[in-house]
């Protein structure tokens, strides 16, 4: 007998709950018969971590598709969490862990080059995940929250949305770190990524997502839905493949790989050297008669537009060759009686310093120290770090027909930065940067990757130079040319060099998209949130029933 009060007026609704024994109910009847078994996720988290290590570029093993199974795993953590608090736990160890295994190479950096001892440097992949885990612990906790509220169809269009708003907020906040967006898992297949044309890397991602929680669901429905947004990626991407490119003309190019090591990089007695070094490969390439040659980023370690036997050096080659010349090198200015150093990209003609793009993104920690001019503290223990400021011009740099759209080392992760280039009327993008700083680890493979999804979302041609690798041309399919392997002096001369300046319809519908989709989610979750299911309503979700 139920005791009086309020527990025992909760007697008839529990039985208006209890599942029958046909229909999707069924299913909460088989979970709730394992749910006094004691949770055990960490299986399901270290699968979740291997799928993304597998997913994306690695030293050991690639399989792109198995980047499916992370949202699958995250799914199936929230279904089994006893609690949202759980949810989020469990969402955040498999995210941190993921993160830390894909981003293992950071600690090459900041022991080669930060000087700090391994026991130091070798946390910093794992500080890094722990950040980063916070977004599919959202994610995960999300799903649980709505999870009761929501049909199998439903739950996967809330993650996909979920998880195209969680990658946009990660490429934004705290200065913003979109590295491991899941659709660059399938850059390796240009016919597979050609959705990005139409919809942009984050959405694409939450259409993975989504593809993955409909796998985890119950029932046949969810699964088929999997299906066929699979079929139709698979259909699509060759069509879209053939199709014929809106060049409206078509230029050579070189792009000049150094391969200057950084230990002697800055080194003053090895200025002469490095130059003599980039000539001849430069030399060897003006065969193909280019109409520009892309050095990467700091490849000049002096400022050019201070007088100079190396500044007149570079000017001079200039002029002896014709050659349009876009470059790395530190820049400067005195505006207002403060001296201002750029991370700058120089376009040298037969004319001298025509004009020059400065980077506008910088790298936290490793160009700036964020809050540094607040916190003399802070400036004082990151006295290492460089003092660059921030670009503020985003004009392409223009030479004869070509309108380049300069994207300056990690600027290729990001989305908006493309599009914005493109915007202001690019016709072709380069990308310019200095990988040496990771070494023979996957980082370099990532950041290639990266950058072939911003060719395809933007319909542009992407000329890439970089000092140690990968240098190549990314077409706006996604396909790419003139690849160089790893810390070898290379010259990459490529032909065929599509001029565009038709949009891609992600292009026309930037940031349309993504607030939609972050709209969207919100929406559905505040209603869920804010709902209960309606007496003898079951939730085909939860395996447990333990309150939030």
């Amino acid at each position: 007998m139920s005791p009086p009060g309020p527990a025992g007026r909760e007697g008839p609704a529990r039985q208006a709950r209890q599942p029958s024994q046909h229909g999707p109910a069924s299913m909460t009847a088989l979970f709730r018969s394992v749910s006094h078994r004691p949770p055990a996720p960490w299986g399901l988290i270290l699968l979740g971590a291997l799928a993304s290590f597998l997913g994306f570029a690695n030293p050991l093993l690639r399989v792109p598709p198995a980047i499916l199974a992370w949202p699958l795993v995250l799914a199936l953590l929230a279904r089994r969490a006893p609690s949202g608090r759980a949810a989020l736990y469990h969402g955040w160890l498999c995210g941190a862990l993921a993160a830390s295994a894909s981003l293992y190479w950071i600690a090459l950096p900041v022991h080669d080059y930060g000087y700090l001892p391994w026991v130091l440097a070798v946390p910093c992949p794992l500080l890094m995940g722990a950040v980063l885990g916070g977004y599919p612990a959202l994610f995960c906790w999300a799903l649980r929250t709505v999870g009761g509220r929501f049909g199998p169809l439903a739950l996967g269009l809330f993650a996909g949305l979920a998880w195209t708003g969680l990658e946009t907020a990660r490429g934004w906040l705290f200065s913003g770190f979109p590295w491991l967006q899941l659709a660059g898992a399938f850059a390796p297949w240009p016919a597979a990524i050609q959705g990005l044309a139409l919809m942009g890397a984050y959405a694409f991602s939450g259409l993975v997502a989504a593809c993955g929680v409909w796998l985890a669901g119950p029932g046949w429905r969810p699964r088929l839905a999997a299906c066929a947004v699979v079929g139709l990626a698979a259909a699509y991407g060759p069509w879209a493949l053939e199709r014929p490119l809106p060049e409206e003309g078509r230029f050579a190019a070189a792009m000049i790989q150094g391969n200057v090591d950084q230990a002697r990089k800055w080194d003053e007695e090895s200025l002469g050297r490095t130059l003599g070094e980039y000539e001849t490969l430069t030399r060897s390439v003006l065969g193909t008669r280019p109409e520009v040659v892309l050095w990467p980023e700091t490849a000049l370690t002096f400022f050019p537009e201070e007088p100079s036997p190396q500044s007149d050096r570079v000017l001079r080659f200039a002029r002896e060759t014709g050659v349009p010349l876009v470059t790395g090198a530190p820049g400067f200015d005195r505006a207002r009686g403060k001296l201002r150093i750029y991370n700058r990209a120089f376009l040298i003609t037969d004319k001298g310093l025509e004009s020059h793009y400065d980077k506008e993104h910088l790298v936290p920690f490793g160009e700036y120290a964020p809050f540094g001019e607040d916190i003399p503290l802070l400036s004082s223990l990151l006295q290492g770090v460089g003092g660059f400021t921030p670009g503020r011009t985003t004009a392409p740099l223009r030479s004869g027909r070509l309108a380049m759209g300069m994207l300056i080392c990690y600027e290729s992760i990001f989305p908006e930065l493309a599009q914005e280039r493109v915007a202001n009327g690019a016709n072709v993008l380069v990308n310019i940067s200095n990988d040496a700083w990771f070494g023979r680890s996957a980082a370099p493979r990532q950041h290639l990757e990266l950058a072939t999804l911003r060719a395809v979302e933007q319909g542009r041609y992407l000329l890439r130079a970089t000092n140690t690798g990968y240098t190549a041309l990314l077409d706006p399919r996604g396909r790419v040319s003139g690849e160089t392997a790893l810390f070898q002096e290379a010259a990459a001369a490529v032909s065929g060099v599509g001029l565009i300046t038709a949009t891609t319809l992600y292009h026309r519908l930037y940031g349309l998209i993504e607030g939609a989709a972050l709209a969207a989610a919100l929406v559905m979750l505040v209603w869920a949130m804010v709902t209960r299911p309606r007496d003898g309503q079951t939730s085909t979700w939860h395996c447990c029933n333990t309150p939030n």
